[in-house]
């Protein structure tokens, strides 16, 4: 019983991640999660309290948070900048869904947006923090430290949108280590280290 109860709520909270992931929060239903699910309306209240305790749980459970400990023991500029581009590429690869659930909830500042700073701003403020250090021991040049962290996150987190550009490219779909190694040399070379 208790298995089929955690597959259940599993089940639940995978429906509502595709769904939040396609059409976003506010589009989505309690019943639309349900059918998608395969589960009665009634157990999203049983289990979650509700659509928004749905929404929080998603990233509970499926938000990298164990990795940020990781980022945040790497004191090197060069090294922890590096770690943070290979693990969001990956996580951009790997679930897509989330990182679209992320992208509608930072574009659209909905109400649940401060849940997303408590999740992303800690590792954020590391890369800042590695920027600033790379800058001041002569590893990266840049002028402004707020504008070059919008511009490394952009490179990193917003390349999901590929699929929009698809018709005008002409080349191959990279792998992700391809990917994870252009994303680098891309952002490496904008913050005027050369080596």
């Amino acid at each position: 019983m208790v298995h089929q109860e955690s597959d259940m709520k599993m089940k639940i909270l995978l429906a509502a991640k595709k769904l939040f992931a396609q059409h976003g929060y506010d589009a989505t239903s309690v019943r639309q999660i349900c059918e998608e699910a395969g589960a009665n309306v009634a157990l999203v209240s049983y289990y979650f309290g509700g659509k928004e305790s749905v929404f929080h749980e998603i990233f509970k459970q499926f938000f990298p948070v164990d990795k940020l400990t990781e980022y945040f023991k790497v004191e090197d500029p060069l090294e922890g900048i590096q770690l943070v581009i290979r693990e969001v590429v990956k996580l951009r690869n790997e679930d897509p869904q989330m990182i679209s659930m992320i992208q509608m909830e930072i574009i659209t500042i909905t109400p649940r947006v401060d849940k997303m700073r408590e999740l992303v701003f800690p590792l954020w403020k590391k890369v800042r923090e590695l920027l600033d250090k790379g800058r001041q021991a002569g590893l990266y040049e840049f002028e402004a430290l707020d504008s070059t962290l919008m511009f490394v996150l952009g490179a990193m987190f917003f390349y999901k949108q590929r699929e929009f550009f698809e018709p005008m490219f002409t080349e191959e779909r990279p792998d992700l280590e391809t990917l994870i190694g252009q994303t680098t040399t891309f952002i490496m070379r904008a913050l005027g280290y050369n080596k």
